[in-house]
């Protein structure tokens, strides 16, 4: 079975998607077969497979840093909002409309779908990188958690918290993200990454030892603010879809999109102590 390493937020927006694009990609480049996951997306946009199945855009553009084409796997349950609830799409295909407080009453229907989907990946490849949402300490939802700590506790993943600098307040976020987890819980994460910096590391450093002193957690790095065109929601990929190009054309993009890619994986790489990720999927 594959080993797994899972990305989760202080918020929305703080960076996870393009952190487990990011390791999907280093991860893909140092040899490894490696696949994203995420057990819960919600948009309004996704992307649709050549068999007519949709799922969620950032697991496609994941894939496709990973080397690897879009699987519905990647993505078992896709919530598309509504006026009055959500639309589910179980497995690619439209399973049933509900209302916005009842899709707790759900959970237990889901987990089977949700761990049929990652023991089938992990059985194929040789890491997972699962991409968490929101935020991991939306305490009155815990109880019916099923895309963070709830599939960290599934799947037993190590955690690595993501932290947005750009916003400001990061310490506080990931010290306080720290005191609302149960025990169980701050024994999984393994460490922090602070993304969207403008600045010298070095200004960082005294925040970063009392950050690691309080929470008794590793800072694996610090991310600089970074402009890549690799869009999670606006998707490449739909694009696609709509406008016929020529096939110079498909090339080109492909290799613009490629070369995203691999802007994103050194950024991170220069960035983040590898080897300490490493030892935390136990490689």
């Amino acid at each position: 079975m594959a080993k797994v390493i899972m990305v989760q937020g202080t918020t929305s927006n703080a960076g996870k998607s393009l952190t487990s694009t990011a390791l999907c990609r280093i991860i893909k480049e140092d040899g490894y077969k490696v696949a994203p996951f995420k057990s819960q997306n919600m948009t309004l946009n996704s992307y649709i497979t050549p068999e007519g199945l949709e799922m969620g855009i950032a697991q496609a553009i994941q894939a496709e840093a990973a080397g690897i084409e879009p699987d519905i796997r990647m993505n078992p349950i896709l919530l598309k909002p509504s006026e009055n609830g959500a639309q589910i799409i179980l497995n690619g295909k439209v399973y049933k409309e509900i209302k916005g407080t009842n899709y707790k009453d759900y959970r237990n229907e889901m987990i089977p779908h949700i761990m049929k989907a990652y023991n089938s990946l992990a059985r194929e490849y040789d890491i997972i990188v699962i991409e968490g949402a929101g935020s991991p300490v939306e305490i009155n939802l815990r109880e019916n958690d099923i895309v963070n700590m709830g599939l960290a506790e599934l799947v037993d993943a190590p955690v690595i918290i993501v932290g947005d600098i750009d916003r400001g307040g990061v310490f506080a976020s990931l010290a306080g993200t720290m005191l609302l987890f149960t025990e169980d819980e701050r024994q999984r994460v393994k460490g922090f990454i602070i993304n969207k910096f403008r600045g010298e590391v070095d200004l960082l450093l005294p925040g970063l030892k009392m950050l690691e002193e309080i929470t008794k957690v590793d800072v694996l790095g610090v991310v600089p603010y970074l402009d890549v065109d690799i869009d999670e929601e606006d998707s490449l990929f739909e694009a696609d879809k709509k406008i016929s190009y020529s096939e110079k054309e498909k090339i080109e993009r492909k290799m613009y999109k490629e070369r995203q890619y691999t802007i994103l994986a050194d950024t991170f790489r220069k960035s983040l102590n590898m080897d300490k990720i490493y030892k935390i999927l136990n490689i």
